[in-house]
């Protein structure tokens, strides 16, 4: 008598389901929440014109594709390390919920359907600036966050690309104010991933992650770079480049963020708890958005 896959194994289908989610959770889709807002803030303030939301949902499709990918095949590329960190030990990979091939080619199949679809969807530069930023991650970022603090400089280029995918969705090129956006997202990254950087030392330190220099072993130089680099990037925010293009509601509504940001900046400075860290990262996720918001609310070009 035929029997059916179910009837012979009854948890089939929450199997599939649980491998689904272990696939899902390899794309790190909290990380691409951020990403697809600072898209879609590219995007919008990239845009002449009357706006086409066809545009950006197939901008927005096609970063989240090569940014899933690139996800994917950072923690196959990072799996042996992944597993000697308490934080990382229960992701899929590490756990063997699922096999390396199945990662690689996930990753891989992701990254092609991505560049592919913003290539025909939107134009080819955005295309090329979304391949770039994965290549600079796995290829450049990826490897040097064993060998030197520096890969934290390195890695925010990458990071910073989304908005330029998404002016580049909108408009076809980049200008100055494309690369002030860029410039706001790169800096904005040293203050929020130093901050896990510290919270996560001893974890990375055990993984050969060398995220910090080692002659800081009291983290007091990496607390004076976040407080220099919050500092950079509130100034930036308020530069005359910053301000062409949005109206005289600009300023004070960035200024009272850039303040926020500041002092939860000069709290990690006075002090190495990870408590303190932990909520540095969580007001540079608050602030990011909120700065994003405010430029779009005040786009007036």
């Amino acid at each position: 008598m035929l029997t059916t896959g179910v009837m012979e194994n009854p948890r089939a289908p929450q199997l599939f389901a649980a491998k689904l989610r272990d696939y899902y959770t390899l794309t790190k889709p909290e990380v691409n929440l951020l990403i697809l807002i600072t898209t879609s803030a590219g995007y919008y303030l990239g845009s002449a014109g009357p706006f086409r939301l066809m545009g950006l949902l197939n901008t927005l499709v096609g970063t989240l594709l090569v940014a899933s990918g690139t996800a994917t095949l950072n923690q196959y590329m990072e799996r042996a390390y992944d597993a000697q960190m308490r934080r990382t030990a229960n992701r899929p990979l590490v756990s063997g919920r699922l096999a390396p091939a199945e990662a690689f080619y996930f990753g891989l199949l992701l990254s092609l359907a991505g560049g592919v679809y913003l290539a025909l969807t939107v134009n080819w530069l955005a295309s090329a600036l979304a391949v770039s930023t994965l290549l600079s991650y796995l290829l450049v970022y990826t490897p040097l966050k064993r060998r030197t603090p520096l890969c934290t400089l390195l890695g925010a280029v990458p990071g910073a690309m989304p908005t330029l995918i998404g002016w580049a969705g909108a408009s076809g090129g980049l200008n100055r104010q494309a690369w002030f956006l860029f410039a706001v997202l790169f800096l904005w990254q040293f203050p929020h991933f130093l901050a896990i950087a510290l919270m996560y030392r001893e974890d990375y330190a055990q993984a050969g992650f060398k995220m910090l220099p080692d002659f800081d072993a009291d983290g007091r130089f990496t607390r004076a770079e976040i407080i220099g680099f919050t500092i950079v990037l509130v100034i930036t925010t308020l530069l005359p480049l910053a301000t062409r293009g949005f109206s005289a509601l600009y300023l004070l509504p960035v200024a009272g963020a850039g303040l926020f940001f500041l002092y939860y900046g000069a709290r990690l400075a006075e002090s190495a708890s990870r408590f303190a860290a932990s909520r540095l990262v969580h007001a540079s996720v608050i602030y990011l958005p909120i700065v994003l918001g405010i430029m779009m609310v005040c786009k007036t070009a």
